[in-house]
């Protein structure tokens, strides 16, 4: 299976936005990342556990606090390339990145969903 069938619609916002800002955008819409844009190309992305570990820093622009160098993979890679991309690199999120334009994100969540022969342990990052 391809990671452009089981990938959703990611949430974009500009870098200037206010971590607090970007905080009140993902609990109103149940995500757990957003993906920060700027000129149509991916400059990083900030998750729930980026915020936590930052929460002294509400005011600031998400561009302090976000996850610079960010993995990406192609939406005709296989779920399982994805997977080993998640392990390897103990990330929850992959952003998928079809020729330098953003077109989705794929979660632990939905790997696993979609796997057979997963172990869910394997998923257990500190």
């Amino acid at each position: 299976m391809k990671v452009s069938q089981i990938m959703r619609k990611a949430m974009v916002i500009d870098d200037t936005i206010k971590v607090k800002d970007a905080a009140m955008m993902m609990s109103k819409s149940n995500t757990g990342s957003l993906i920060v844009i700027k000129n149509n190309k991916v400059m990083g992305i900030i998750t729930e556990r980026d915020i936590l570990k930052n929460i002294s820093e509400l005011k600031s622009k998400v561009s302090k606090v976000m996850t610079k160098k960010v993995v990406t993979i192609n939406p005709d890679a296989e779920i399982d390339e994805a997977k080993n991309i998640m392990l390897t690199n103990k990330i929850k999120k992959i952003p998928v990145v079809d020729e330098k334009k953003l077109v989705g994100i794929v979660t632990i969540t939905d790997i696993l969903a979609h796997s057979e022969g997963v172990n869910d342990d394997e998923f257990i990052f500190n």
